[in-house]
């Protein structure tokens, strides 16, 4: 039997403002999208929590026995800076200051987003879709939401009329917020715009002659709209009505709540039952900005190489320490908060090592079966990870107690302690055993050295032939030799 059907989930709804019981659209399946990166810069720490939010909540999809298809896109056209209808696209952009080619920003940084989110141990998504390698789909929507009377063209620009959408509809529905509160409140066009209504979003944008990101279209050569994308990109590989939808807290107004417009103007349905928002991430109690110096790279804390921290700290940490928030919880990073977590972090991993460790005893004085249902508990109220976190302290003082003979525990409930453990430790939370990690390593540069010391051998016995071959082949292998005064050494 599957481990669902005897857990119950819920799932705090953004739409509705309250937690509700999950039940997928189709049982055992989980259709989940979540709105992936812009491309042009390197990922921020604030990205990284919002990702490792959903990472965890795909992870416990797939505990639970889920067959779960995970939708991430990465946005690579269409995003116009500040995030309105007017300006630059911030790829378009980026590649001016660069001088590079749009598709060479867009790969730079997506090979950054994709080595960053490896280091922190997430799984990969089902399907990554491009923004690029939609634009057919994206263009048989805007034909479609201009066939109903919602969408019109404009000296080569298409719009969405938010104003007509809303006599049959809510815009407004997840954010709470009021049309007619919004049109009051939005200075007058002047006749400068070619929107009938100031809330009007973009469809599709005529390219203006320096624009360098442009594609063939009925009504331009242009590009869609930043909303258009997720549309375009959800529907296709998840259909019409799905199970959840998430994204940062900073996504849900305007994003989210034009998307939910363009999916009913196309099908006349809701197209999403569970909307679900990450909470930022500040830093030393104030928002994180490059302009203010107040910023800082997940790749900076891996390496050290900051002004922020005191130390260098692993991702293993990191991600326990920001599993240690809600996920619709504000949380402030800080060398503080990242120091004891260190500490935290430590105590569980010395624990879980002494597992093996533990020898049965003929009865349990634990009752493992209901701290077990707790750690589910804690998951199955909107995935909260602190409680699962405390929970798995609580097995801490059990493992301490158990070594001390303080506490007894029958063969068949250790095996079962020990399977739920690692499972909540390491495959819904996702954390690796930075001991392991570091005696790999350890191994890796035993085997390195062994190298270095038979291409020394190669050198000196005049077999260059030999010499030559270990070098090219562990630079195959990513690990690169330098020659010295001191002797060889070597870097990855």
């Amino acid at each position: 039997m599957p481990l669902y059907n005897s857990q119950s989930l819920k799932i705090y709804n953004s739409l509705s403002g309250e937690k509700e019981s999950f039940k997928p659209i189709h049982e055992g399946n989980v259709g989940m999208y979540v709105c992936g990166p812009t491309v042009y810069s390197n990922v921020h720490l604030g990205n990284v929590r919002t990702f490792m939010s959903f990472d965890v909540i795909f992870r416990y999809f797939l505990h639970l026995d889920y067959k779960v298809r995970y939708v991430r896109n990465i946005t690579d056209v269409g995003h116009i800076v500040d995030d309105v209808d007017e300006g630059e696209d911030k790829i378009a952009k980026k590649a001016r200051l660069e001088q590079l080619e749009p598709m060479e920003v867009v790969q730079r940084y997506t090979v950054d987003f994709h080595d960053i989110l490896k280091s922190f141990n997430f799984l990969p998504p089902s399907i990554e879709p491009t923004a690029t390698g939609h634009i057919i789909e994206q263009i048989e929507i805007i034909k479609k939401i201009i066939d109903t009377g919602i969408g019109y063209e404009a000296n080569g620009s298409v719009y969405f009329d938010v104003v007509k959408y809303n006599e049959t509809n809510n815009y407004g529905v997840l954010s709470g917020r009021n049309i007619e509160d919004m049109l009051a409140n939005t200075r007058d066009l002047d006749g400068q715009s070619d929107k009938r209504n100031p809330q009007d979003f973009a469809l599709w944008k005529k390219a203006e002659p320096e624009h360098i990101m442009r594609w063939p279209s009925p009504w331009s050569d242009g590009f869609p709209g930043w909303h258009l994308e997720c549309t375009a990109m959800s529907t296709k590989y998840l259909g019409n009505h799905f199970d959840i939808h998430g994204g940062g807290m900073d996504l849900k107004f305007p994003h989210h709540e034009c998307e939910i417009a363009q999916n009913e103007a196309c099908t006349g349905q809701s197209p999403v039952n569970y909307w679900m928002h990450a909470n930022m991430l500040t830093l030393n109690g104030k928002k994180m900005a490059k302009s203010t110096g107040n910023n800082i790279l997940p790749g900076e804390i891996l390496s050290g190489e900051n002004n922020i921290l005191s130390k260098a700290f692993s991702a293993s940490v990191t991600r326990f320490f920001m599993l240690q928030a809600h996920y619709r919880s504000i949380l402030d990073f800080s060398d503080d908060a990242i120091v004891a977590a260190e500490k935290g972090y430590k105590r569980l991993m010395e624990a879980v090592d002494a597992l093996p460790g533990i020898s049965a005893s003929a009865t349990s004085s634990i009752d493992i079966v209901s701290w077990k249902q707790l750690c589910y508990d804690a998951m199955n109220d909107d995935f909260n990870t602190p409680i699962l976190i405390a929970q798995l302290f609580e097995a801490v003082r059990f493992i301490n107690l158990l070594k001390e003979g303080k506490e007894t525990i029958s063969a068949d409930d250790l095996k079962k302690f020990t399977a739920a453990i690692n499972a909540f430790v390491f495959d819904v939370l996702g954390l690796s055993d930075d001991k392991v990690a570091d005696s790999n390593n350890d191994k890796l540069e035993g085997v390195v050295n062994m190298l270095i010391g038979m291409r020394n051998q190669a050198r000196a016995d005049k077999n260059f032939a030999l010499s030559d071959q270990i070098r090219d082949q562990l630079i195959a292998l990513g690990i690169q030799l330098k020659d010295g005064k001191e002797g060889t050494s070597f870097s990855i």
